[in-house]
């Protein structure tokens, strides 16, 4: 692992210490929030999928009907029941946040006379047309929760994957390094101090060497007095 290039001081000890303490710290937070993500992620999907099998299973039995109605009908006359549409949808989209993430949610608002979806006369038409029409209306508030759930779902994703590098970030590489930072340091603080005290025991070596070969003068000198 690599070791960040700072001065092997006490001050920089200091604030490599300062870092390590804030980045485990926000590896917690983030470990959190991931896991928090995660459980949340599994309750929209799990919506998301049976909504889906519903919706789907509700479009091939739609299918089926317009396919009856199409082998009964002629094209000319299903297009002309077609071409006008009696209720007008539109579709409004706010904002909610889910930890931390800003997902839409959409309700659909329908205008027009009547709660039927169709606006064309009974006489030249077939039964399951007006059936297909019927199951296909009433799968539109199904269809945009759908729509909802998997934005939602693909938001969420995409946040989980963005907070794991963050995650993984933390704890391969910046903890680590600032350990190895740290551990650096200090072998660096340790072996100047090391030095510091080999230098002092020589001088005191050398001061008392300096007395032991100055004190047989002195005993002389007293000794001739």
């Amino acid at each position: 692992m690599a070791v960040l290039r700072v001065n092997p001081t006490r001050m920089e000890l200091k604030k490599i210490q300062t870092r390590y303490i804030t980045a485990r710290r926000g590896h917690k937070l983030l470990k959190d929030k991931r896991d928090e993500l995660m459980k949340k992620f599994l309750e929209v999907v799990r919506e998301d999928k049976a909504l889906r099998e519903k919706v789907e299973a509700s479009l091939a039995s739609v299918q089926a009907s317009f396919s009856v109605a199409s082998a009964v009908s002629s094209p000319l006359m299903l297009k002309e029941a077609l071409i006008l549409p009696k209720r007008e949808g539109r579709l409004d989209v706010t904002y909610k946040n889910v930890m931390s993430v800003v997902v839409p949610e959409f309700s659909l608002e329908l205008s027009g006379s009547g709660s039927d979806s169709y606006n064309y006369g009974m006489a030249f038409t077939s039964g399951e047309l007006d059936a297909s029409l019927v199951e296909l209306n009433d799968l539109l508030e199904d269809m945009v929760r759908l729509a909802e759930m998997e934005k939602t779902a693909q938001m969420l994703a995409e946040e989980i994957e963005k907070t794991r590098r963050r995650v993984n970030a933390l704890e391969y590489i910046m903890i680590p390094q600032y350990l190895e930072t740290m551990k650096s340091i200090k072998m660096k603080l340790d072996e100047n101090e090391r030095g510091n005290t080999t230098r002092l025991m020589k001088v005191k070596d050398m001061m008392l060497q300096a007395q032991m070969q100055g004190s047989p003068d002195n005993e002389d000198d007293f000794s001739e007095a």
